[in-house]
């Protein structure tokens, strides 16, 4: 059966093996595909309500039907996945309430994964549900209609939290809010990256009645293949255009550390913002925030003092260790041998002027030393072996959050 929307050559016919649609919604988007393929985000006045009642009777009418009648979806580089219900969830679309959800096709060898999205009659792979032919996206856009919300919700629910997601982080981004703000980066026809704010004098959550003290960069997300080229610091400087007459802005906390390299690299291009961002523990009172500068350049500080305490320590166990009877004959530059005559004792021997110990076994010994010898301008007293020196600091040590 044809692709629907149109023929075969205008819709993914790598994707789409065969699917049935017959259903009022596609005669009333069938106009925008005669001017060319669309993707859902380019779709125009599709009521949400429409949108679920058609993927209720979609799913519906895969339950009832034949095994005979089984349609695949291709994914590029592996085997075509059957169509069945067992490889379907509906997911929320919003965090408050589960009225509008998502029906999603899951990976049969990784549960974790979703492979297509069912909108507008028809699955769509992931990299299509992102992209539109529309010229006039590009760059940050806010979003406002609901073919927008979906788009971010792949990228935040799908994209960032299943299949881009590092095995070491923790932190999981669950659907966003109906109305939370937030804008998409759009580049190159493909959805690239967004972020979200919280207003001053919006509610922290629904538990509490507390809101939040100044604006707050709450989430932030550049998808892998666009990472490296300045998003990260577009979407900041975005950010803090928005609120230049506010004396303060902030970014949710805990902050990562790829989301500190590029407040590190924003603030050494644009000074002025290095009083104004902060980072912030909901709502964001001064007791809860922390200039983001001022930690940048504290822990660079403290990297430096960990970074010459480990040359100092390498040096002292790089030194070539010294046996007994070195020791021993090093001191006995310093302290007069009774089988030399007086005069020979005043003075140490050229060979012996390397006698400076820097590991003393007695301290009236260390004392001689200090009285007859002295040591070269510039070199610095050591601490013997197995006592840390005062101002040393510990070669590991703890990120501050």
């Amino acid at each position: 059966m044809a692709a629907p929307f149109g023929s075969a050559e205008m819709h993914r016919p790598e994707c789409l093996e065969s699917v049935k649609c017959e259903r009022p919604l596609v005669l009333n988007i069938l106009s925008g595909w005669l001017h060319g393929p669309l993707y859902p985000v380019d779709i125009k006045d599709i009521k949400p309500e429409a949108l679920e009642a058609e993927v209720r009777g979609y799913y519906a009418n895969l339950l009832d039907q034949p095994p005979s009648a089984a349609e695949f979806f291709s994914v590029p580089g592996r085997d075509k996945v059957k169509l069945e219900a067992l490889l379907m969830r509906f997911l929320p679309l919003y965090r408050e309430e589960s009225k509008h959800r998502l029906l999603v096709l899951i990976d049969p060898q990784d549960k974790n994964t979703v492979l297509a999205i069912y909108l507008y009659g028809s699955w769509w792979c992931i990299e299509d549900a992102v992209k539109t032919v529309d010229p006039s996206r590009e760059g940050l856009m806010q979003v406002q209609a609901f073919a927008e919300r979906i788009v971010l919700f792949v990228l935040n629910y799908v994209i960032f939290g299943m299949l881009e997601r590092g095995l070491s982080q923790d932190v999981l981004f669950v659907p966003h809010s109906e109305k939370e703000y937030a804008k998409i980066f759009w580049k190159d026809g493909e959805a690239a990256a967004f972020y979200t704010i919280k207003a001053k004098g919006s509610l922290c959550d629904g538990h509490s009645s507390q809101s939040y003290m100044l604006p707050v960069l709450d989430t932030v997300f550049v998808r892998r293949k666009f990472r490296r080229r300045g998003l990260g610091m577009e979407m900041l400087h975005d950010f803090c255009q928005m609120f230049v007459a506010e004396d303060a802005v902030g970014i949710s906390c805990p902050v990562s550390v790829d989301m500190y390299q590029v407040c590190q690299r924003f603030l050494e291009t644009h000074p002025e913002e290095q009083p104004r961002l902060w980072e912030v523990e909901a709502p964001g009172d001064w007791g809860q925030r922390v200039n983001v500068w001022l930690k940048i350049q504290l822990e660079q500080s403290l990297l430096k003092k960990a970074d010459t305490s480990c040359q100092m320590e390498r040096f002292q166990e790089d030194e070539p260790e010294q046996s007994d009877e070195g020791r021993m004959n090093k001191r006995a530059g310093l302290v007069p041998d009774i089988r030399e005559s007086p005069d020979e004792a005043k003075e140490p021997k050229d060979d012996q002027g390397q006698a400076f110990n820097l590991r003393p076994c007695s301290k009236e010994l260390a004392n001689q030393q200090n009285t007859q010898v002295h040591p070269c301008p510039g070199s610095k007293k050591r601490t013997s072996r197995g006592e840390p020196a005062e101002d040393a600091v510990p070669k590991q040590f703890r990120a501050m959050p």
